[in-house]
């Protein structure tokens, strides 16, 4: 009996969700939920009271945000530092958030006309959420103390700082799904690296162990690509990081391939499935799904380096020997797809005995970075990038600079090796 109740349960919250999204708050009735959930309206009433008693259920219980608090409640105890932990959540908040733009709108657009009980609703509804954000800041403030006792993460108090932690990210949310049409931030990354670079004092930088520092290049490489520099990795150590992830395992191998053969978003790989890998004796294709529907090629030369061929190669190899049924294209150890977070998390154990010449091991975001500086050096036009990046071409002006500069400086090694008269030796 308890488990029937609980499935009917979920089943109303699950309905409410869906009819929330659809049509608004306001003109969902109670009748038609009980309808979509194929239950008897009285059900409905004996476990929630009202419509508002559902609301407030819906923010406490739908499965996308109950989701969001067990996997920031397990990754708490295994991040590394405090500004890796403000990144994961507001990573996986937004995550959260994306899988209900429609309720998200609805809860926005509509607020001014809700009765009171749907406004206490929501309140108690974000108030849960705060208590959630306060455990999860204090559990990861405390990791952060014992691994690193001389470092003051934030000069603020965990209340505070999950207040305005979530103030901003339910703003982000609610701007990004209203419009796409604003000049705030380039994406979703920039925004979150200068999100947690806001809340990490320049003692707390200075004083942060160099196990630490894979967070703040992150960080870094964000708000270097927002002041219009692009950052790419050098090709001996684009070889390294493959071979490390090579050695690691067959996945971790497969999903630095694609970063450095696709020139994939980390939002974007997560979204991928077994089926949008196609591929035949000419070429190897990705199909991403999020935002506009585009293709993407899978290079099997790479910084000079070819790996395997179109139908053989580190990602062909390790779809080969999974034995699951998961579509997901990268799994967990669970055998559930792979989270942004935790695809950030298998590159910086990957890459963390590597640095470059800034002095911290690379931040995800310059495989990217690499791809299309590469892509452009090897001829591809401006108009051709942007089809495939999904970037317009104002955005790629940094990558046609960095381009350009690498070109110069490999003329000028030309040169010099051929020079056209000789000169007497100094010294």
């Amino acid at each position: 009996m308890p488990a029937q109740r609980k499935s009917t349960r979920q089943r109303l919250v699950q309905a409410a969700l869906e009819l929330f999204a659809a049509q608004g708050v306001t003109e969902t009735t109670t009748r038609q939920i009980a309808e979509l959930a194929d239950v008897n309206e009285v059900t409905l009433f004996r476990n929630f009271g009202s419509k508002h008693g559902l609301l407030l259920a819906v923010i406490e219980e739908a499965e996308v945000f109950t989701q969001l608090g067990e996997n920031l409640g397990q990754q708490a105890t295994q991040i590394r530092g405090f500004a890796q932990a403000l990144q994961a959540y507001a990573d996986g908040y937004l995550q959260a958030l994306e899988k209900v733009p429609e309720f998200v709108r609805s809860l926005v657009g509509e607020a001014g006309h809700y009765p009171i009980e749907n406004q206490q609703a929501i309140g108690r509804g974000l108030t849960q959420i705060h208590r959630y954000t306060i455990q999860y800041l204090t559990t990861a403030m405390s990791q952060e103390q014992i691994s690193n006792p001389e470092a003051m993460p934030t000069r603020l108090s965990t209340q505070k700082l999950a207040s305005l932690l979530n103030t901003l990210l339910l703003g982000y949310a609610a701007i990004e799904f209203t419009t796409k049409f604003h000049e705030l931030w380039p994406d979703r990354e920039t925004f979150i690296a200068d999100l947690v670079k806001l809340f990490l004092p320049s003692e707390y930088i200075e004083a942060i162990s160099p196990e630490q520092t894979s967070s703040l290049a992150i960080v870094e490489s964000s708000r270097s690509q927002l002041r219009g520099e692009v950052i790419d990795i050098p090709a001996p150590l684009v070889r390294a990081i493959l071979q490390k992830a090579r050695k690691s395992s067959s996945q971790d191998y497969a999903l630095v391939y694609l970063l450095f053969g696709a020139g994939l978003r980390t939002n974007e790989i997560v979204t991928l499935e077994r089926s949008h890998s196609i591929y035949d004796n000419h070429q190897h294709l990705l199909q991403v799904p999020q935002g506009a529907i585009r293709q993407v090629p899978l290079n099997q030369w790479i910084m000079g380096y070819r790996y395997g061929s179109y139908t053989k190669n580190p990602l062909t190899q390790w779809l080969k020997i999974r034995k699951d049924d998961q579509p997901a294209l990268f799994i967990n150890e669970t055998g559930q797809p792979m989270s942004e977070v935790e695809v950030r998390m298998r590159w910086q154990d990957i890459v963390a005995e590597i640095i470059t010449p800034s002095g911290h091991p690379p931040a995800i975001e310059q495989a990217q970075q690499t791809w299309c500086v590469e892509m452009l050096m090897r001829g591809m036009n401006l108009e051709g990038l942007s089809i495939l990046t999904g970037y317009n071409q104002e955005q790629l002006q940094p990558y046609v600079l960095r381009a350009q500069e690498k070109a110069a400086l490999e003329q000028a090694i030309r040169l010099d090796r051929s020079p056209s008269s000789k000169t007497d030796g100094v010294g």
